[in-house]
């Protein structure tokens, strides 16, 4: 199942902030949630625990269930090269994700709610399922009736945008349109995830 709490909760758990919004408040708690989080040491975690962490921080971050995250891990071990590295670039050509990194949505949790809602396209078609994986050269863009809601207005106005955008991407905010270049590599995915120790954890 997907998490639906309290998603600055996450991150404390995490030991990361995982969204934008859980900076600050991550900055002022930087212990787990619950009773004893602030006495809770992270650095006695066992090397389970490590690799179980790293894989439901990467389930968190990109907001998928355990069932899918195993699918993805099964399709990255079938591809040529690294496991790691190809169970990352699936994550993040999803659609949701493409959708939050190119700044069309604040959040993952947004740009799974706008395209679950029916405002996101793929190549001129409406697609409501965040899954959808996305294959280089597609363009991602947002329904023209859609446009002109605050959500979209603030996007165009770049208010959701990374300083840096993601090397894979190609973006026109103006005209709220995205197209993926090529597959994501490592070194373009700027995430707090160590895949190795995700690999570890799927491998043993």
């Amino acid at each position: 199942m997907r998490y639906t709490g309290p998603k600055v909760r996450l991150s404390r758990r995490a030991g990361v902030p995982l969204t934008r919004k859980a900076v600050k408040y991550f900055e002022a708690r930087p212990y787990p949630p619950g009773e004893h989080g602030r006495k809770t040491n992270r650095r006695n975690v066992g090397d389970y625990g490590m690799r179980l962490l790293e894989k439901q921080k990467l389930r968190w971050y990109y907001d998928v269930s355990e069932r899918q995250l195993r699918r993805y891990w099964d399709l990255a071990v079938r591809r040529p090269g690294r496991s790691g590295e190809e169970l990352l670039a699936i994550l993040e050509t999803r659609l949701a994700s493409i959708v939050v990194r190119s700044g069309l949505a604040p959040s993952i949790y947004a740009a799974r709610q706008y395209v679950n809602h029916g405002h996101i396209t793929v190549d001129g078609r409406k697609v409501d399922i965040p899954s959808y994986l996305v294959k280089p050269g597609q363009v991602i863009g947002v329904r023209a009736k859609s446009r002109q809601t605050q959500p979209f207005v603030a996007a165009a106005e770049g208010i959701y945008a990374d300083e840096r955008p993601a090397g894979f991407l190609s973006v026109d905010l103006t005209e709220l349109t995205v197209t993926l270049l090529q597959k994501p590599v490592r070194e373009q995915i700027a995430i707090p995830v160590d895949e190795q120790l995700v690999v570890e954890h799927y491998s043993r």
